[in-house]
């Protein structure tokens, strides 16, 4: 290759194209694209590219790249501009917080001691009968549970009828005395929907995927294969979809599983064992918590996105080794999330390969909420940060966000993936994904990677990108505090006390707007939140709507907590 180039360089310049296209077959298929020199003409034969053509490269270009360019110059500078960090509450929400928690907990140990009387009569989960025993029951939660959220459980765990667009039905429901009873009701309302994670919309009853589902029923598979992956439950749809979602990633080899949260919880622990260390993000999922303690690997766990914790633990228990034998572990497993469901950030990806690469570390990354919703052809955050998967050992996420169905699906080297084949409790014991679901997710990737011959899934993941940063930007502005990057299609908004939660989540429904308020023990104590999820069907108009209902809540419950963007705001 290095004798080729230098030979024609050297040659008279009526000669080189000659030269060129007599050695186009061997050339064009080992000169790698990356050099500067060479370049490709419309007909495909390499030819050297001239002083002149240089100077000009940028008069060649048409107006839809010079657009493009700017576009991604001026979103780079809205990322840099955006402020993602936590902004702590006012100190008169925190005490009032408090406040109002220590007066539920003083009349909740009120109502435990009458319970106990038997002058009251409302059902509860108190244990008796075991005197002498350790409680079966995390006693904190449980109290919490009876007492503070039983009484307003009627916002929470509605049942939706039809599928999550940008307007939902709800059923309603008749509670019984304290909220201990419900009976569904036969009539149903409709609200803008501003909670689900169905970010590209593919979750719909009308389309491409909506078709192939159903003919995938019909005359397909049917409904449903009734046995494990490791027994009978294998078909040509499932190592279809393994190698679309492989190629989609950009790993060697894919393993997809029936659900989500088996993926991490089931996994894991064929991973990394006994004598391995496993280092944690704090705010990790439920899902990789439980796969971490079933894996009997030692637990370490650092605070969110602090990359200085992280190395510090990773460079202790490098020189402490195993704990008593002071032996080296078998292995290092970093367990991250693409994109936190809770809090809408980002994790500090090329922090943590340089870490992982200096440690000799494994990197496992849970990209639920990334995939399909972040970076450019929605590949998630390895694509935002420009960061080869090849620096990723594990890569995992779900159908249930961005496609539009259920499951999920790990991707790795081939060696890695044979290994959970064989050895995953959720390949061999659990049942495989259903056809339809295969069908569904097969079509929504092949919409995301356009290789159904459509713009559609670009259209869809611009509109998210698109979406998202207005919506974001609109609330910082107001002065609300929220949480997450600008990319992130998850919005938090902070709103501190569990009584502003519920009246958020009452009066909100009052308007017609169906949101997800979170409180303890979801989030801590001081965290209660609102949390917004956008998708690419939501128009402009849906989203100023939001936006004004809000508005129109906020005298009332004064959850505009942030000083600084409601400073930026007022001047």
């Amino acid at each position: 290759q290095h004798y080729f180039i230098q030979s024609n360089l050297r040659m008279p310049p009526e000669e080189r194209n000659e030269s060129v296209s007599m050695c186009h077959a061997p050339c064009d298929s080992f000169i790698p694209a990356s050099l500067p020199l060479l370049v490709k003409s419309a007909d495909t034969v390499p030819r050297l590219q001239t002083d002149d053509e240089e100077t000009d490269r940028e008069t060649m270009k048409t107006a839809e790249e010079k657009e493009q360019e700017k576009e991604e110059e001026e979103e780079e500078k809205e990322e840099e501009e955006y402020d993602s960090s936590f902004e702590q509450p006012p100190f008169s929400s925190v005490m009032s917080t408090y406040l109002g928690l220590f007066l539920l907990v003083v009349f909740g140990h009120i109502r435990e001691l009458l319970r106990k009387l038997g002058l009251d009569k409302t059902m509860s989960t108190v244990e008796y009968g075991n005197e002498g025993f350790v409680p079966l029951y995390r006693d904190f939660e449980s109290f919490y549970t009876r007492n503070i959220y039983q009484r307003v459980r009627q916002f929470w765990d509605h049942p939706v009828a039809g599928v999550p667009g940008p307007e939902i039905e709800i059923w309603d429901r008749k509670f019984g005395p304290f909220n201990e009873t419900m009976q569904l009701q036969p009539t149903k309302r409709k609200y803008i929907n501003i909670g689900s994670y169905n970010y590209l919309g593919f979750a719909e009853n009308t389309g491409r995927c909506s078709q192939e589902t159903i003919q995938e029923i019909r005359w397909g598979s049917g409904g449903s294969f009734s046995t494990s992956r490791g027994e009978l439950g294998t078909s040509k749809l499932h190592l279809e979809l393994e190698r679309l979602i492989a190629g989609f990633v950009g790993k060697e080899d894919c393993v997809v599983f029936g659900m989500g949260f088996a993926t991490n919880s089931m996994n894991i622990a064929t991973l990394v064992s006994e004598g391995g260390l496993l280092i944690s993000d704090e705010l990790n999922h439920s899902s990789l918590v439980l796969g971490a303690r079933l894996s009997g690997a030692k637990i370490k766990v650092f605070k969110h996105n602090d990359m200085e914790h992280l190395e510090r633990i990773l460079r202790t228990s490098i020189v402490e080794g195993q704990p008593r034998t002071r032996r080296p572990w078998k292995k290092i497993l970093i367990v991250v999330e693409g994109i936190y469901s809770m809090e809408g950030t980002s994790c500090n990806l090329p922090k943590i390969i340089e870490l992982k690469k200096k440690y000799k570390a494994y990197l496992y990354i849970d990209e639920a909420h990334s995939i399909g919703a972040v970076g450019a052809t929605g590949r998630g955050v390895c694509e935002h940060y420009g960061i080869s998967t090849n620096d990723v050992d594990i890569m995992m996420g779900t159908f249930s966000k961005s496609f539009g169905a259920s499951g999920g699906y790990i991707a790795a080297d081939r060696d890695v993936i044979a290994h959970l084949r064989k050895e995953s409790h959720a390949h061999v014991y659990s049942s495989s994904i259903s056809p339809p679901v295969c069908r569904q997710i097969i079509a929504a990737t092949q919409a995301i990677m356009g290789t159904d011959g459509t713009d559609n899934g670009a259209t869809r993941i611009k509109l998210l990108a698109e979406n998202t940063r207005y919506f974001r930007r609109a609330l910082k502005k107001r002065g609300y505090i929220v949480f997450g990057e600008l990319h992130s299609p998850v919005v938090p908004v902070l709103v501190v006390t569990i009584a502003q939660v519920v009246a958020f989540a009452k009066c909100s429904l009052k308007m017609g707007l169906a949101p997800v308020v979170v409180g303890f023990p979801a989030t801590p104590m001081l965290g209660s939140r609102v949390r917004f999820c956008i998708s690419a069907y939501h128009t402009r108009e849906h989203l100023d709507w939001i936006l004004d209902v809000i508005e129109k809540l906020e005298p009332g419950l004064g959850i505009k907590l942030s000083q600084k963007n409601k400073a930026k705001f007022l001047s």
